[in-house]
């Protein structure tokens, strides 16, 4: 009721008026029955444009954090997560991975819409980093449609530690559900569980990340961002610099 209050009430005309955001491609998510919704991660504004143009509820998981606060900001935090359709998540446990794909199941299970980064968390600098195997390993066993989602402009109206949002044109594009039957169908059975698991899941996961770099056209980095983020990557023109340097001799000490 909150979703649908916020959606098309209190937050979703002011958002059309103000940003007027543009979504392509609607026509690719499905009517009905369990959705998988995969798209790129710039910025927290995406879980806001992307669902406002998803004609159907879209449930996000978002750490349980969000839903615990005190105080107004609390009230606030929890009000607008659950507005959204966010489903609480506690990531702080060493099984937080897998409550969060049970979660995620049981939704699909009800035949909803369910919102993930395959990343894992936002960009640092905008382009795409290498995906996490849980978007793989959420597709092969619901057996769901899987369509890729687009999200551009959102890294304008509000970059990361950024609390103001600015007014910058944000487009949402959905493209058509990718098909992974080959290897839910059979395939995902025999190898569950064994040493071949992974192999299955880097390949279902490396597709949804290629679809998503043309997509979007950002420079696709075989990194977890998360890493990047505790380990900074050069800027792209010092590591072309780095890489036309590399046979060059090294320079003398001796003069």
């Amino acid at each position: 009721m909150l979703y649908g209050l916020l959606k098309r009430g209190l937050l979703g005309p002011a958002l059309h008026v103000v940003f007027r955001p543009q979504g392509e491609g609607v026509e690719n998510i499905p009517e009905s029955g369990p959705v998988l919704l995969v798209a790129n991660h710039q910025s927290f504004s995406d879980s806001i444009f992307m669902p406002l143009l998803t004609p159907r509820p879209v449930k996000f998981l978002a750490k349980a954090e969000y839903f615990t606060g005190h105080g107004v900001k609390g009230w606030f935090s929890k009000g607008f997560f659950a507005g959204v359709g966010s489903v609480p998540i506690d990531r702080g446990g060493a099984k937080a991975a897998d409550a969060a794909i049970k979660t995620a199941l049981r939704l699909l299970d009800q035949d909803q819409i369910v919102g993930l980064y395959p990343e894992g968390t936002r960009s640092p600098d905008g382009r795409l980093y290498k995906g996490r195997t849980g978007a793989a390993r959420i597709a092969l066993t619901a057996r769901c449609p899987v369509v890729p989602c687009a999200i551009s402009g959102t890294e304008k109206v509000q970059p990361t530690g950024k609390l103001v949002p600015k007014v910058y044109p944000v487009t949402v594009t959905f493209g058509a559900p990718l098909d992974f039957s080959r290897y839910a169908v059979g395939l995902w059975a025999e190898v569950h569980g064994t040493e071949h698991e992974h192999t299955v899941l880097r390949a279902v996961t490396d597709e949804i990340m290629q679809t998503l770099a043309e997509m979007t056209g950002s420079e696709y980095v075989d990194r977890y961002a998360s890493d990047v983020k505790k380990a900074p990557l050069a800027p792209p023109e010092a590591q072309a610099a780095a890489a036309g340097n590399a046979g060059a001799p090294e320079p003398s000490s001796r003069i």
